[in-house]
């Protein structure tokens, strides 16, 4: 069954384009196109799309407002486009805050340079959020997304790469609903995420004390333009304080570090925060990898990670390098992710202490103090 979506943007040529490159995948069907938000919205409740694409600017009605009413009157995953700049940040957030599953950057300069890319990217997130929005509603399967190429290493490995089965011969993995985790002291909490991280993330620092006795290193894919934004938002809304990582910042108890957009966030053997240039041969800038990798070498056994929704594998193996170092491992549960793709790919590998869902993360995260 073909996923259905329906384009929104008050621009037609940016509507025709985006309908180009879904038209060209044959397990995609765009069933309508809308101009505004009011049409978004009416289209949404006659068409019922799997999947609808949502500009943000537009008239009689803008994206967020529509996202807004479409999650209220039909329930359905969408897509938001925003601009690379801080204030695109800031209406994405919003969209996001309003029920909004993903977004992309909106640029035209990528869609003429770089279609291919852009055609990949966009059909994978439709197809992702589709089968979220199935599976939400109880209904069958989306069809499957392609699959990528597999690469020979954790760097190098496509950013969609799907999780591999764990061997037959290794114990199953723990299923949701975990028994709750023991008190234990830990010297840092590093948290990644992706796709539906930035509402995860949110949901899940405000409820910490201002108190918590740990410091914490976030990992959210996202742009550059974007996490400063994020980070003064979660600021503002969390107990704790947060900020967006700079080179040479120190660990404190309470302070959350927001690894920066297309950089890299690591720990040097001091514990001192480095910021890195963001390698071109790392799909994720930032990523989960790179910074559970070196919490590992930094802390040992008295790391706690955690790995929330998302799509692909990342942090897989910086996970994997913390558990050899004894450290524990937690990750969100199917049914409250947006995507199981992260959370899916730790608990295939057997490397999840617990497996909770997103507001018992929280709440035993806050129990830690």
């Amino acid at each position: 069954m073909a996923v259905k979506v329906l384009v929104v943007d008050d621009s037609g040529f940016f509507r025709r384009r985006v309908t180009e490159i879904l038209a060209g995948d044959p397990q995609i069907q765009v069933v309508g196109v809308a101009s505004n938000g009011r049409e978004a919205v009416d289209q949404t409740l006659a068409l019922r799309p799997d999947v609808v694409t949502m500009d943000y600017e537009m008239p009689v009605m803008d994206g967020i407002t529509a996202v807004r009413e479409i999650m209220q009157r039909c329930p359905t995953a969408v897509l938001m486009f925003s601009s690379l700049t801080y204030e695109g940040a800031r209406v994405s957030l919003d969209a996001l805050d309003a029920g909004a599953a993903d977004y992309l950057p909106k640029n035209f300069e990528d869609i003429s340079r770089n279609p291919d890319k852009v055609r990949q990217l966009l059909c994978e997130r439709v197809h992702a959020l589709a089968r979220t929005n199935r599976r939400s509603l109880g209904l069958a399967s989306a069809p499957p997304a392609p699959s990528a190429a597999p690469a020979s290493s954790a760097a190098t490995r496509p950013a969609l790469r799907p999780s591999e089965p764990a061997p037959a011969s290794k114990p199953a993995a723990p299923r949701s609903n975990s028994p709750a985790p023991r008190k234990k002291h830990y010297q840092l909490v590093a948290i990644g995420t992706s796709t539906g991280g930035p509402v995860a993330l949110q949901r899940v620092l405000t409820q910490l004390p201002a108190n918590f006795p740990a410091p914490l290193l976030l990992v959210q894919h996202m742009p550059a333009a974007f996490t400063k934004a994020f980070a003064e938002r979660l600021d503002k809304l969390c107990k704790i304080r947060v900020k967006e990582a700079e080179d040479g910042d120190t660990l404190k108890p309470g302070t959350a570090l927001l690894a920066p957009g297309g950089k890299q966030m690591m720990l040097d053997g001091r514990g001192i925060v480095r910021i890195l240039p963001g390698d071109e041969r790392l799909n994720f800038k930032p990523c989960v990898d790179v910074t559970f990798g070196s919490a590992a070498k930094a802390f040992r056994d008295k790391v706690l990670g955690v790995i929330l929704t998302g799509m692909g594998a990342d942090g897989r193996e910086g996970a994997r390098m913390l558990k050899t170092a004894g450290s524990d491992i937690w990750a969100q549960d199917e049914a409250s992710c947006v995507i199981y793709g992260m959370p899916m790919a730790i608990a295939k590998a057997n490397l999840a202490d617990g497996i909770y869902s997103l507001d018992d993360i929280g709440r035993y995260l806050a129990e830690l103090s």
